[in-house]
């Protein structure tokens, strides 16, 4: 018999069957081989099932039947992709070993078995562990497949963490949302990383600016001029300021201290996939679920990098020779052949920390260029790709070297500090474009382009064609200026200081063992952080203002009633950082993980219990908040469903567990959480007209229009039907959401290509079931 080999997603297992079986037939959801079949999962086959399976009575959301707390959970086959579940049942029939080729990592070994577990395989299983997708580097993972049994830790280890999440997010996002009227999703890492927004808002909010003045005098020592800023504290007197300058203006002076030393820059890390979002999200505006989807196009459609879901900025002793390979292949590809032709291969070897540091990392090494050469990316996948290949080139060269030269110049007892970076050596900061100059890529240090804090101000000089400065020359002051300055509120996050503030938030933990635990995840981790930063805007919890995004009334009410009902550990890191600490010692085998499930449902339980003691907002709160958000610029659901939550993704799914649909019809069942909902939102102008039936098969309902998008009025009943009214980079009007519906296409407008240039086509309903577009260019 056969050999049977899953992998996650489709375009691995067609890069996996060129390797081990290149002249595999290609059959409906697999191919075949004579030793091999590889089938594919598409993400989450099968995950878990939503509280109807358990009992129909949890359709509606009632406050009597939480908290809802399985014994033993059930499995649940996505429907999108059940025909692809039948698929990989049936090859598993004629085969008598499997091979796990889903990712190498926590999430890729749930996928598995989940799969394995719903459909009862009992076949003996390989483990396929490897980090990018080049045909050497399939071939030595299949030579060196391992037992997956090796991973058993890991695998229970992930199925917690799922069940865990479920957990809380069914049962805190139910109860806040019965007992207050309105959708309110809650689960353990979005209900911090909201928490992180709330803080920044009130911060800005709470803001006053200071006028204060900084002065500035202009030296002459010998032949050389230079600057510095008055030591001393902020002057808030525009008086005293003009009179410290009246002081020193044409008056001699002399230099009361002058250091000078040579300082040397090292290249920034190499890229872990938090590290590219900020910086992609700094330099080109790009979201973090952006950068996260071309990665993987980069990874599995084109492989021209490694698995980019990576926490680790650093490699092993083994990947030294396969970077040499790339920087082979660079040699030969523009416009980088210049640059890779200049670089020493030397610099790059086992002995250095700064790029092979094997204790550093864990399921994957930093994200690295492979040895093939790209072709056919799309311009903004060529722009990620360069940002890869150029932190990688960094390594090769030496060091950046500065002649830093400290000068303080004191002047009628008043003392001026000056700062003089001069440039010797540049080092790896050849490889940097110039746009980023001498400063460029300071995200890569773990430092923002736009730090959210005022440090002490110099005044710092580049002196690009040298500085010399003789310190017992005499010094005169040529003038003096006041500068009239404002206090800076905090910055609003982006989505790059948002996923630092995620990556770092374990410092905000004042017990140290917890700190420690969150050191190297954060909130969330590097392959769900951007779902979870997605899914506060799917729940109109925050909005993209611009680079900015920003928090919501909604979301400023979530915090409050969550810290109000006496449940403020859900909105900390704290209790991500006790579960990490637990996951990774159950991953490690050090820990069982049935005392922690019996914690997780006591938590669960807890929520429940102190939400049902939380006075009920009143009617129209969430109706007043709705209105304040739309007046300035952020458009608002009128009313959520609370019916037929679901799991949605990885980490940000199980632990925000309701979705918001479009308006609806307000004649749900009594006692349904959307009857609540529907209280909350009275006095209403009447529901809008049917546009059309909705054509999802068997539903019966019909498409109204709401404010965000178009759905169905059977939603409270589980259809799950949206059209939005922003999808495929246009607005959808209610004319194109009609003849979506009903026909299944537009008629020919004009688009907008991925390569930026406008195309005639249409839309096209590509999935019924849900309202999924997809574009068709003529």
């Amino acid at each position: 018999m056969k050999t049977l080999v899953i992998a996650e997603k489709p375009d691995m297992g067609r890069t996996i069957a060129r390797v081990i079986e290149p002249g595999a037939e290609r059959r409906q959801g697999y191919l075949e081989g004579r030793q091999y079949i590889i089938t594919w999962a598409i993400g989450h086959l099968v995950g878990l099932a939503e509280p109807e399976y358990y009992d129909e009575k949890y359709r509606k959301w009632r406050d009597e039947d939480l908290p809802i707390l399985p014994a033993v959970f059930k499995l649940q086959p996505n429907p999108k992709t059940k025909g692809q579940l039948r698929i990989i049942a049936e090859l598993a029939k004629r085969c008598d070993r499997i091979v796990n080729a889903c990712d190498a990592g926590r999430e890729g070994q749930l996928i598995f078995h989940l799969i394995k577990e719903y459909l009862g395989l009992d076949h003996p299983v390989d483990r396929l562990w490897i980090s990018d997708l080049t045909p050497e580097t399939i071939r030595r993972g299949f030579a060196e497949l391992r037992s997956d049994g090796e991973f058993d830790a890991l695998t229970r280890a992930a199925r917690a963490r799922s069940q865990a999440d479920w957990l809380i997010g069914m049962n805190a996002s139910r109860a806040f949302t019965i007992r207050h009227g309105t959708l309110l999703s809650a689960g353990r890492v979005q209900t911090p990383v909201l928490a992180l927004l709330y803080e920044r808002h009130k911060e800005i909010e709470a803001f006053r600016p200071e006028t204060y003045y900084t002065v500035h005098g202009r030296f002459l020592a010998g032949e050389t001029a230079y600057r510095g800023i008055r030591i001393g504290g902020r002057l808030k007197d525009r008086g005293e300021a003009e009179a410290i300058a009246a002081t020193c203006a044409g008056r001699a002076g002399r230099i009361a201290e002058y250091d000078v030393n040579e300082k040397k820059e090292y290249p920034y890390r190499l890229y872990d996939l938090t590290l590219l979002q900020r910086e992609a999200n700094a330099r080109y505006g790009f979201s973090a679920k952006k950068t996260l989807d071309l990665a993987q196009s980069l990874y599995e459609r084109h492989q021209v990098i490694t698995y980019p879901r990576t926490s680790s900025n650093y490699v092993t002793e083994e990947s030294i020779p396969y970077m040499h390979r790339a920087l082979a292949m660079l040699r030969e590809l523009e416009p980088y052949a210049d640059l890779a032709a200049g670089a020493d291969a030397r610099l790059v070897h086992r002995g250095n920390r700064a790029v092979c540091n094997p204790a550093k990392v864990e399921d994957h090494h930093a994200i690295l260029p492979t040895p093939k050469k790209p072709g056919g990316l799309t311009p903004d996948e060529r722009r990620l790709y360069d940002l890869i290949v150029r932190r990688f080139l960094a390594h090769y060269y030496p060091p950046a070297v500065y002649r830093v030269h400290e000068i303080v110049t004191e002047v009628s007892d008043e003392r001026f500090r000056t700062t003089v970076r001069e440039l010797l050596e540049t080092g790896w900061k050849a490889v940097l474009e110039a746009d980023e100059g001498a400063g460029g890529g300071k995200t890569g240090r773990g430092k923002s382009g736009a730090d959210d804090t005022e440090g002490e101000e110099v005044e710092e000089m580049l002196a690009e064609g040298g500085f010399a400065l003789d310190p017992e020359a005499p010094v005169r002051c040529e003038g003096v200026d006041v500068a009239e300055k404002t206090t800076k509120p905090p910055r609003p996050y982006t989505e790059g200081t948002l996923l630092k503030a995620m990556e770092t938030a374990g410092r905000l933990i004042e017990d140290e063992e917890l700190r420690e635990a969150m050191k190297e995840c954060g909130l969330g981790t590097p392959a769900t952080r951007a779902a979870t930063i997605e899914r506060l805007k799917q729940v109109g919890y925050a909005v993209a203002r611009g680079r900015t995004i920003r928090i919501t009334p909604k979301g400023i009410a979530a915090v409050e009633l969550i810290r109000g009902a006496g449940v403020e550990l859900l909105t900390s890191p704290e209790m991500t950082g006790q579960w990490e600490r637990r996951l990774n010692q159950i991953s490690r085998g050090e820990a069982s993980e049935e005392p922690f499930m019996e914690q997780v449902r006591q938590f669960a339980a807890k929520i429940v219990e102190l939400v049902r003691m939380q006075p009920p907002l009143p009617p129209g709160t969430f109706a007043e908040a709705g209105r304040g958000a739309r007046a300035s610029g952020k458009g608002r659901m009128r009313r959520a469903s609370v019916t037929g939550a679901a799991a949605a993704g990885r980490n940000a799914g199980h632990a925000a567990a309701a979705s918001e649909e479009p308006d609806g019809p307000s004649n749900a069942g009594a006692g349904s959480g959307a009857d609540a909902a529907a209280r909350a939102g009275a006095g209403r102008p009447p529901e809008p007209a049917a546009i059309a039936p909705c054509p999802r098969p068997g539903c019966g309902g019909m498409i109204i229009e709401g404010r965000r998008g178009y759905g169905c009025t059977r939603y409270r009943e589980g259809c799950r039907f949206v059209i939005w009214k922003e999808s495929c980079g246009r607005p959808i009007t209610a004319a194109m959401a009609a003849s979506l519906a009903k026909s299944g296409r537009t008629r020919p407008i004009v688009l907008s290509a991925p390569d930026g240039s406008k195309r005639k086509g249409r839309l096209r309903l590509a999935d019924p079931a849900t309202g999924e577009l997809a574009v068709e260019y003529e």
